[in-house]
Order: C-alpha cells, then sequence, then structure tokens
C-alpha cells in the first residue's frame, strides 16, 4: 500500500551537507516504522537511522553517524527525511529508504535489514576528501 521514492543525493565533499527525502505515498502510512538504509561498494545493507512513531516518536541512529545525522518526518508532506551534516568520504554509499507495518504498542527500534519489505530505488551519495 505504500510505494518510496528517494531524492536528494549527490556529489560533496568532506565537511559538507545534503539532506536526502523519501516521498512516501499510499494508505497508513502512520501506521509504518520507516529507516534509513545505506550500501558501499562490496558491503551489505546497513541501518542509519531510523523512525517510529510511539509516545510522541522514536529514533535511532548508528554509532557512526550519531550527532552528524538527524532523521525526521514531515506528516503534511508524508516525506522521511535524514539531514546530513559533517559527511565523510566513509558516507559514500547508494542510500535506501525502507518501510514496515508496524502496529505494535509496544517500545521497539527496527535496525536490520530483514525486518523492513518496502524499499526505494535508492540515491547516491558520494563524498570526496
Amino acid at each position: 500500500q505504500v510505494q518510496l521514492v528517494e531524492s536528494g543525493g549527490g556529489l560533496v565533499q568532506a565537511g559538507d551537507s545534503l539532506r536526502l527525502s523519501c516521498a512516501t505515498s499510499g494508505r497508513s502510512s502512520s501506521n509504518y516504522a520507516m529507516a534509513w538504509f545505506r550500501q558501499a561498494p562490496g558491503q551489505d545493507r546497513r541501518i542509519v537511522a531510523s523512525w517510529r512513531r510511539w509516545s510522541g516518536g522514536i529514533t535511532w541512529y548508528t554509532d557512526s553517524v550519531k550527532d552528524r545525522f538527524t532523521i525526521s518526518r514531515d506528516n503534511a508532506k508524508n516525506t522521511l527525511y535524514l539531514q546530513m551534516n559533517n559527511l565523510r568520504p566513509e558516507d559514500t554509499a547508494i542510500y535506501y529508504c525502507a518501510a514496515r507495518a508496524d502496529y505494535s504498542a509496544r517500545y521497539a527500534v527496527y535496525t536490520d535489514v530483514h525486518q523492513y519489505d518496502i524499499w526505494g530505488q535508492g540515491t547516491q551519495v558520494t563524498v570526496s576528501s
């Protein structure tokens, strides 16, 4: 029921910033958990940040991006964002938006690629030194 389209990637220098967008469409978007993953050449797809509406909202970040990246959602625009500041060459990857149905009332965070079943097409982020 939900479709995801990423945008906002590009080529930047170390220390620069980018904001990725994930436009969502379809039904029941408020009952989904969402996340940003990234995949560098020759590596597995790995979690970057996750978002879940629970008691005001839950966000989670992998250690390497904590204090640099911010995940947020604009409900009026049905868009998930990833604000990336102080980018590093090791941030170079294809970034994917992901979603999963989420009807749980308990606290939880979803950080595994196999916990999501709806994916966008990806957007390339390249950071030069």
